[in-house]
């Protein structure tokens, strides 16, 4: 295959070649040290949920289906004594790390880069014996690309019908993967092209509160690992993979594809997408988070009892509506844990009865709490006009009480992002708590020491070793 990027028809490079000329030249040293920490950060959260996702049944069945068809090999299972070989592992492991919803999400795309991006820096850092350093650049690579990709499309990803951490996020991984075996541009070029016959992720599990989303991110990192390996191999593919009559753009969104294709790279290498993931404090679609932190506030200052209220509307903008708000009867009456955190009634509801929401409001008890319910049916879902969505996930709460009392909050910016970040400690308090679900709080220390010392490291070997069941 030519190492040198041939223009497309029209006579200039393309968007994927662009990227890959990019990527080909990226080093870790190009990146800013508040974007290195982010990383760090996002990194150690993501691990300590793929952790606490061992516990749960969605993993066991997983690892159980992965089982049947894997061989052995040398990659870890977050949690699990288990080695695979690179695309099984990456897929159990974005499995693991987004299947409690608690991952962090690049707000403006509504991806969860660190889902795909984290088990592809696994897998293929330690198949290629990468530095820590270079293991760290190909992850940055995957979250520039999938947060570029996904904000693009101005938020219809979810409205046609297609959950952009599936689809953008096997973009993002075909890049850190083929970077990690040290791809040239050429080849990266067609390791975008490759897989874009592979992005996909339905959202039609909200009709049923399915697990299939859980899915998404481990498909999209396996799929970017088999992309890259096969574009290494001489593999050919399309070179307009976003922009083309057939690219991603215009297959996935139809008559919403957004013009002027080329501001995808706008301040590429400049302006971060790093900066703007925001890491969750509530184990439920982000979508929601605001309307809990306004609930819960207005809790605590009024000190209201649940059974006082009459009722409560929650305002968020249209776009996000039908993810966490339709059909209405459905959302409040959630049949599972999963099809609870895709429900605003019901979170809001379970924030207002308890004082508080963690995963212990997903169990089985907290669905059928008959306060819970009783609440769920009165609270109201509304557009929000004055919301800043998509930069961020706005929410506006207002709760009538029996006595004629009128309360109203707005958390105009979501806790987590990048205008209202959560805090070093708050996130290593995140990440004990959850990593304490599955291993001891030494080996908990341990895993922490080794991802935040991973630009140091000469390689990924105490990392994974780390990650493993004793």
């Amino acid at each position: 295959m030519n190492a040198v990027l041939q223009p497309t028809g029209e006579g200039s490079l393309s968007i994927s070649q662009r990227l890959a000329a990019h990527a080909a030249a990226f080093e870790l040293e190009a990146a800013p040290a508040d974007v290195i920490e982010a990383a760090k950060l996002c990194i150690l959260d993501a691990l300590g949920i793929g952790l606490a996702s061992t516990t749960f049944d969605f993993a066991h069945r997983s690892l159980a289906g992965v089982a049947a068809l894997a061989g052995v090999g040398e990659h870890v299972v977050i949690g699990t004594d288990r080695r695979y070989g690179a695309r099984d592992a990456a897929l159990l492991n974005g499995i693991l790390i987004h299947g409690l919803d608690y991952d962090d999400t690049h707000p403006a795309s509504v991806v969860h880069a660190s889902a795909s991006a984290v088990p592809v820096m696994l897998a293929e850092g330690l198949r290629n014996r990468a530095s820590g350093a270079r293991a760290l650049a190909a992850y940055l690579l995957a979250v520039e690309v999938d947060g570029r990709l996904g904000q693009h499309a101005g938020g219809w990803w979810q409205k046609v019908g297609f959950h952009p951490t599936g689809v953008v996020g096997a973009f993002g991984a075909a890049i850190a993967a083929g970077y990690l075996q040290r791809a040239d541009a050429s080849i990266l070029a067609h390791a975008q092209g490759l897989v874009l016959s592979m992005a996909s992720g339905s959202m039609e599990f909200l009709e049923e509160g399915a697990w299939t989303k859980r899915f998404h991110p481990g498909w999209a990192a396996s799929s970017g690992i088999t992309a890259a390996t096969l574009a290494v191999h001489g593999f050919e593919s399309p070179q307009r993979a976003y922009e083309g009559r057939f690219g991603l753009f215009n297959t996935h969104l139809g008559s919403h594809a957004p013009a002027g294709t080329e501001a995808v790279l706008d301040g590429l290498g400049e302006h971060w997408e790093m900066r703007n993931v925001a890491i969750k404090p509530y184990p439920v679609c982000h979508f929601n988070h605001a309307c809990g932190d306004a609930a819960l506030a207005l809790r605590a200052e009024h000190g209201f009892d649940s059974g006082e209220i009459v009722s409560v509307t929650a305002r968020i903008h249209e776009n996000q509506m039908p993810v966490v708000c339709e059909p209405a009867a459905a959302k409040r009456r959630p049949q599972s844990d999963y099809d609870a955190k895709f429900s605003l009634p019901y979170f809001i509801a379970a924030c207002l009865v308890r004082g508080r929401f963690g995963l212990a409001e997903l169990e089985d008890d907290s669905l059928r709490d008959p306060q819970i319910l009783a609440l769920c049916d009165r609270v109201q879902c509304e557009h929000d006009a004055a919301t800043a969505f998509p930069k961020y996930f706005s929410g506006y709460v207002e709760i009538v009480l029996r006595d004629g009392r009128r309360l109203v909050r707005r958390e105009q910016v979501n806790r987590g992002a990048q205008a209202r970040p959560l805090t070093v400690a708050e996130i290593e308090q995140k990440f004990f708590a959850n990593a304490g679900l599955a291993v001891p709080a030494s080996q908990a220390m341990q895993l922490r020491d080794a991802v935040f010392g991973l630009d140091r490291a000469a390689g990924l070997e105490p990392l994974c070793a780390a990650l493993a069941r004793a």
